[in-house]
């Protein structure tokens, strides 16, 4: 198996130049302008690399990167060029094959769902995913903590959004223990939501994730397995692009052990139009990536960026790159000039080669390269014509795409979306069993009342009942019309008898009085 893989040379053969795969893992850059073969110099390092067996994952951001997959047609427009530069270069192993590939789109159309859960991609990924401000970026990480210390798995949007309703209803309660948690933070964090929902975001969240283990295959013949990521609809949301794309080298980061330096890396990651990457990002996430590409080396990784000026690459970045190829920049504008005495400086000086005029006159096809040595040291920097692709230049057709989705290794493994249990359903118990309890406690609070209206009642009604029964008893007591006409007639009666036996009394008296005079 080779040691190097060919990128070009001068006419005739001359002055090779060959990237060596020991020194693969210190990263590159390939840049140029709009057609000037970018292209066609990243197929063709892709295949050298897979013919090493090994694998590589590159966005295909124009839909041609797919071809890949399939040998160029003879009768192909690139036919007749392509056998020109291969005998222009002395490049005798040059011949039509494909290459082993395995297709993946965010939105499971064009090749296998590729997805990840909110709780591995966290909040600092996720903040630069829905552009929050740092305010809005602590809340959310006050969610992520408060789900991660209660158990509440984040999986899906539906779990972030069920999550930030729980610390929207609960900020005064989490403010004390985690600082200013304010409602219109969460609100805004909300819209944001909505607004990556209507990206199509909510199809990169979910389960089964993607598996690292399935990028890092080999074909049956022991070539490395080429991952294509359709990119063509997704990068019509460019931060949404970026960020997924600065996920998985933090997930190849996180997930692959250290190795050192192997004699060749495990996986080649191209990140084509990296600019994007770059773009009004927060100095957190630029640390963030500098530390990735700085110590990815040693999991067996290198990474290649792939964009239409240098100057868009951070120095940090960029001073990281050992494997440059330069394709011919336009300087038509101040900004222009400067990437071009930038791109001039990086290079090892050649003597013989003016490179900041070189960069200007490139042809399709040729580029200024400066390749790592076995020691460690750039090359000097040379002209040269990049060789020909052995796979097809160009997209694939949506039947030959189907058959060669269908037909790798993959399979159906991430066809079928699974929701498990997670913070949605969770916070959804708890949710119910408070408003259970609400409406519990509400019940016996109102039975209470209720109690005690009715004991008022009662009494009521008792102090009613006594009364009455009290004034039926006067009422019992006070004599009749019948009584008191027998009373009056009694006391008329008694009252002439009396009356009667007094003067008969008086009259004895006085009689006998008299009598005795």
């Amino acid at each position: 198996m080779s040691e190097t893989i060919f990128i070009g040379s001068e006419a005739g053969g001359a002055n090779p130049q060959a990237l060596e795969l020991s020194r693969a893992n210190r990263h590159g850059l390939i840049a140029g302008a709009t057609g000037t073969g970018k292209t066609v110099t990243l197929q063709g390092i892709i295949e050298g690399m897979s013919d090493a067996g090994i694998a590589t994952f590159v966005a295909d951001v124009k839909g041609d990167m797919a071809g890949l997959a399939l040998p160029a047609s003879p009768d192909a427009r690139t036919d007749a060029p392509f056998r020109q530069r291969a005998a222009d270069i002395a490049y005798a192993d040059w011949q039509y094959r494909g290459y082993p590939a395995q297709f993946w789109d965010l939105f499971g159309k064009q090749g296998h769902a590729i997805r990840t859960t909110v709780s591995e991609m966290g909040p600092l990924l996720l903040a630069r995913l829905m552009n929050l401000n740092e305010v809005q970026e602590g809340v959310l990480t006050i969610a992520f903590e408060v789900a991660d210390k209660e158990g509440l798995t984040l999986l899906d949007l539906d779990d972030l959004q069920s999550m930030l309703g729980e610390i929207g209803r609960r900020a005064t309660e989490l403010t004390l223990e985690y600082g200013n948690v304010s409602k219109q933070s969460v609100g805004a964090i909300q819209r944001s939501l909505l607004q990556l929902r209507a990206q199509g975001g909510e199809h990169f969240f979910g389960e089964p994730a993607l598996d690292i283990a399935d990028l890092l295959a080999t074909g049956d013949d022991g070539k490395g397995i080429v991952n294509i990521l359709a990119a063509d609809r997704l990068m019509q949301s460019p931060r949404l692009y970026s960020t997924f794309l600065l996920w998985l080298l933090s997930e190849l980061f996180e997930q692959l052990p250290e190795v050192g330096d192997l004699p060749q890396p495990k996986l080649c990651f191209f990140f084509d139009e990296a600019h994007l990457l770059f773009e009004d990002a927060p100095p957190a996430l630029t640390e963030k990536v500098e530390q990735v590409v700085r110590l990815i080396r040693s999991k067996g990784v290198g990474v290649y960026f792939i964009t239409q000026n240098p100057i868009d690459i951070p120095d940090k970045v960029a001073g990281q790159l050992g494997n440059r190829v330069q394709h011919k920049l336009n300087a038509f504008t101040p900004r222009d000039q400067q990437a071009v005495r930038s791109a001039a400086q990086t290079f090892r000086i050649n003597p013989t080669i003016d490179v900041e005029t070189a960069i200007t006159e490139l042809k399709i096809g040729e580029a200024l390269v400066s390749l790592l040595q076995p020691d460690g040291a750039p090359s000097p920097v040379q002209r040269v014509l990049v060789k020909p692709p052995n796979s097809r230049v160009g997209p694939v057709t949506a039947g030959e795409r189907a058959m060669l989705v269908g037909s790798d290794s993959v399979g159906d493994k991430y066809d079928q979306l699974v929701d498990r249990e997670s913070a949605e359903e969770i916070l959804a118990v708890r949710a119910g069993a408070a408003a259970e309890a609400a409406a519990a406690a509400k019940q016996q609070k109102d039975d209470e009342v209720a109690a005690k209206a009715q004991a008022k009642l009662d009494a009521a009604a008792q102090r009613s009942a006594e009364q009455a029964e009290a004034k039926a008893a006067r009422e019992a007591a006070k004599p009749t019309m019948t009584d008191k006409m027998v009373q009056s007639a009694t006391r008329a009666a008694a009252s002439t008898i009396g009356r009667q036996i007094g003067t008969r009394i008086l009259r004895g008296v006085l009689g006998g009085m008299f009598r005795g005079r």
